[in-house]
């Protein structure tokens, strides 16, 4: 059975013109629950991780602050949303999500968070919306509890995933890998084990062959025994914060190119959501709800 990971705290509503990048947190298992795709058996809700699971990836200092809402003016301004109690809490339960989606993915081939994909977090600081690295937490839970050794992390999201390279650097361990708009943010990347940065404007084909061409070698390269994968629609061309030229179409077969290779590889998948900023919720819900339909197709 297809889990989901999903907490009410995942629509916490935001100060005014904030909200509208929580919208889909609603509306997107509402459509899926709709639409019958899923029922409320494929929903889980999380709870809170130890503080031990949140520490392999964050330092001490950094999520002391957070919890104590003490990061100092210029760090919390890094973040973009206001910081408060419950806003921290959300990403703490957020990644509990993952944590348990990685383990139902172990078991099930496939499981998913429906927020997460919060990779412009690093080791001792938040950036863009993004407070703690869920991705990456869920990893070094995998390694520790040693259901994993060798990780794969695929970042489809149209921005670089600053924060997760930052943490895996020089750590063979887990392989990252980058696919993003090249003038996107953030505008100093860091260095991934394979970023591929793409012109403004990137197109279904231009984008579709070099994933065709890159995933497959990268798993035979690595070997992964289990594959992280961040599958933001904001690549879509009608998004806000993204500058590709892709279709709902388009990212629906990137989409399909991933799982069903992890699912030809034999190699257990956990899905973030990630980004999607179009200008309508319904290209949000509708791009993000493509995922959720090919999780079930391929897998169940």
């Amino acid at each position: 059975m297809l889990k989901i990971a999903f907490h009410p705290i995942y629509k916490h509503p935001l100060p005014e013109g904030h909200r509208f990048p929580m919208l889909k947190y609603e509306l997107l298992p509402e459509q899926l629950l709709y639409e019958g795709t899923c029922t409320n058996s494929n929903f889980f809700e999380p709870e809170r991780p130890t503080d031990e699971d949140i520490l392999r990836v964050h330092t001490k200092e950094y999520y002391q602050d957070l919890k104590e809402l003490t990061l100092d003016k210029r760090a919390a301004r890094k973040i973009g949303f206001p910081l408060s109690e419950i806003l921290v809490e959300r990403e703490i339960i957020i990644a509990d999500g993952t944590i348990k989606a990685s383990e139902f993915a172990l078991q099930h081939g496939i499981a998913m968070n429906i927020a997460g994909g919060t990779h412009h977090a690093y080791t001792n600081r938040g950036e863009a919306f993004c407070l703690l690295n869920d991705q990456a937490i869920g990893a070094r839970y995998l390694q520790q509890k040693k259901l994993a050794q060798k990780i794969l992390i695929v970042d489809l999201d149209v921005h670089q995933g600053n924060g997760t390279a930052e943490i895996f650097a020089n750590d063979p361990s887990v392989f990252t890998f980058s696919m993003h708009g090249k003038s996107n943010y953030p505008f100093k990347k860091e260095i991934s084990d394979l970023d591929i940065a793409l012109e403004n404007d990137a197109n279904d084909q231009t984008y579709l062959n070099i994933l065709y061409e890159i995933l497959p070698k990268l798993i035979t390269q690595e070997k992964p025994d289990f594959i992280y994968y961040l599958c933001g629609v904001d690549v879509i061309a009608s998004d806000k914060l993204g500058k590709l030229g892709m279709t709902i179409v388009g990212c629906k077969q990137r989409d399909q190119f991933v799982l069903e290779s992890c699912k030809a590889n034999k190699i257990p998948v956990m899905c973030s959501m990630g980004g999607g900023y179009s200008p309508e919720i319904k290209t949000i819900v509708a791009a993000h709800a493509n995922t959720f339909r090919l999780a079930q197709n391929i897998f169940f």
